[in-house]
């Protein structure tokens, strides 16, 4: 569904990514694991066509990205963004909907209605929830509402980035439980940056691990405590000696 070729992006004289190269099947569920300023943010943003890269190739379900109508392009897409980032200034259904009534193809607004109040009940959310505002709800419950805008549309890619920031360790599994049950149950191919490795094995079906813009490990997650990559191990023991050098 996603394929990554040799994609290399720069800042001014700091390079981001530095020849990645990735696959994501159909319906498999990704981790790209990696500590700040590993270039996992930049790489999705490449994905999404946000950033620019300055050469390699992005390939979305055997089509290059740069080739696709913009429309089309993002069609694909659905998005849980870090913090839930929900508009203010909207009743929480309108955040659900906001994506299905704009652009060429929107919706009448019942009907658009209709499918957030749907949206939100998968979510665990009621009804009542939906004519709220941001502000009036709690963390969590906002997580749940970004969760339920990302899937909305029905996308057949999802992407997370760090879904459980700021949420306590039970909401959190809460969080973990539901992309995991929705991915399934859609059969969508998704994609998850985060730090917490508890998230990625509830969610990941596969990890990459980043270091220095470069891949520096990849495979299942049932490989994920067996390997022997010294970047790995020093990420998940979190020890301050090893290849990583930490930033004193």
């Amino acid at each position: 569904m996603i394929t990554v070729q040799n994609l290399h992006k720069k800042f001014a004289a700091n390079t981001v990514l530095n020849g990645i190269d990735m696959q994501i099947e159909k319906g498999q569920s990704m981790a790209i694991i990696g500590g700040s300023g590993t270039g996992k943010s930049v790489l999705l943003k490449c994905i999404l066509g946000l950033e620019t890269h300055d050469s390699g190739k992005i390939f979305i379900n055997g089509e290059e990205s740069s080739k696709l109508d913009k429309n089309k392009f993002l069609s694909n897409f659905g998005m849980l963004f870090q913090n839930a980032a929900l508009f203010d200034s909207l009743s929480v259904w309108k955040n659900v909907a906001f994506r299905l009534t704009q652009g060429p193809n929107k919706i009448p607004e019942k009907q658009a209605k209709d499918i957030a109040i749907e949206k939100l009940r998968r979510v665990g959310l009621t009804p009542d929830v939906g004519d709220k505002f941001p502000a009036e709800l709690s963390g969590g419950m906002q997580k749940r509402v970004g969760l339920a805008r990302a899937i909305a549309a029905n996308p057949e890619i999802i992407f997370f980035d760090e879904p459980t920031t700021g949420l306590d360790p039970i909401m959190s599994g809460v969080i973990n439980e539901l992309i995991r049950e929705i991915v399934v149950e859609m059969g969508a191919t998704a994609m998850t940056i985060t730090h917490d490795m508890s998230s990625v094995r509830a969610i990941a079906d596969k990890v990459i691990m980043l270091h220095n813009g470069r891949v520096q490990w990849s495979g299942d997650i049932k490989e994920l405590e067996k390997s022997q990559n010294p970047y790995l191990n020093q990420f998940l023991k979190g020890n301050a000696e090893g290849p990583i050098e930490a930033v004193r």
